[in-house]
């Protein structure tokens, strides 16, 4: 599931989307299309991902096309922005705290998805403007050939032998860079010491990357020895690159930590095809669907009721075996993530 889509890709994608016609239309209500925007991770390089599946099957089914658009979680929501006046999207895929970034500006309208009653209260907004498709962990990854055992801390990636051999995403822009800026905050207890020990890492950093995808190829070539990513994307990968390990990064206490960095999907306000986007919504929320996460997608159910027994799920709950959960303050990060974005760049001279 590799975040690799590059913005030409993105670009010519939209070339070749007809655009859609204004809110409203009697033609745009009827067409039997649906167009999602999403934050890259679920849909496989070969065709071979949860979206690929699901997508199909829901076309096969109701008979309405799904159009697909990805890039990074922030450069949805701010493509959503702008279309605010004419909306192309139907639905909107992103990690937090970009779903919330969403629903505060009035991007995400109220629809109780069937289903919703199954998902945790902390995976779902309380007024229904979005909810979680796809469970999934922040984490980062290390090259198994090149590292006999995983990094356990962040001070070891300050060793000198990472030195251009380290890259995380760009917070503010990909949803698994920001992750990184929660983490260190989390772990060194409070802003201030996180962005001091994120300035000492730069010195190893290879540098800005807008997408998180395209690391985790460089890391199991051996390009790069560690870089972020997310449990869901970085499981799917390792099936295709061997030398792909997940780890995570242990707290003051030692102990390995990571929160949950779920995707969550809203229906966007004045949706073109908005009938369409709830069946959409609804049938990835499905039983079926939600069973498939694991051994398609390399996630994990967003349904409390779908207990996954197949040999990804297993290895899933093994790899996340011994590993503290925390729950950052999505309000405040939501509230503050400007300003925190702004005083890592400051930080780090990105």
């Amino acid at each position: 599931m590799p975040r690799n889509r590059s913005t030409l890709a993105v670009a010519l994608a939209l070339l070749a989307t007809p655009a859609l016609s204004a809110c409203g239309s009697s033609a745009a209500s009827d067409a039997k299309e649906v167009t999602v925007y999403s934050a890259d991770g679920l849909k496989g390089e070969n065709g071979d991902g949860w979206y690929d599946k699901v997508f199909a099957a829901f076309t096969r089914q109701t008979g309405i096309k799904v159009k697909y658009v990805e890039g990074g979680s922030g450069e949805m929501v701010q493509r959503a922005v702008r279309e605010r006046s004419n909306p192309q999207a139907d639905v909107l895929v992103t990690l937090p705290p970009f779903i919330q970034e969403a629903d505060a500006k009035g991007l995400l309208q109220k629809y109780e998805v069937k289903d919703a009653d199954q998902v945790g209260g902390a995976d779902k907004a309380t007024d229904g403007t979005w909810i979680s498709v796809v469970g999934n962990y922040f984490g980062f990854v290390y090259n198994k050939k090149e590292l006999k055992q995983a990094p356990r801390t962040w001070d070891e990636l300050l060793d000198a032998k990472y030195k251009n051999k380290l890259q995380y995403s760009t917070p503010g822009v990909a949803g698994d860079g920001t992750a990184v800026l929660i983490k260190a905050i989390h772990d060194f207890g409070g802003k201030d010491q996180g962005l001091a020990y994120l300035k000492k890492l730069q010195a190893n950093n290879v540098g800005p990357s807008a997408s998180t995808g395209k690391l985790a190829p460089k890391v199991d070539k051996g390009e790069l020895l560690v870089a972020n990513g997310d449990v869901q994307m970085n499981y799917a990968q390792s099936k295709t690159m061997p030398n792909l390990g997940i780890w995570f990064p242990a707290g003051k206490d030692g102990k390995p930590t990571t929160f949950a960095l779920p995707y969550a999907a809203g229906l966007v306000t004045k949706a073109p095809h908005s009938a369409n986007g709830k069946k959409l919504l609804d049938f990835m929320l499905a039983r079926k669907q939600q069973q498939e996460v694991s051994s398609i997608g390399g996630g994990f159910s967003a349904r409390q009721d779908v207990k996954a027994t197949d040999a990804d799920a297993v290895a899933l709950a093994k790899l996340m075996d011994g590993v503290d959960f925390f729950e950052p303050d999505w309000n405040d990060i939501d509230k503050n993530l400007t300003s925190y974005v702004e005083d890592w760049k400051s930080a780090t001279g990105s």
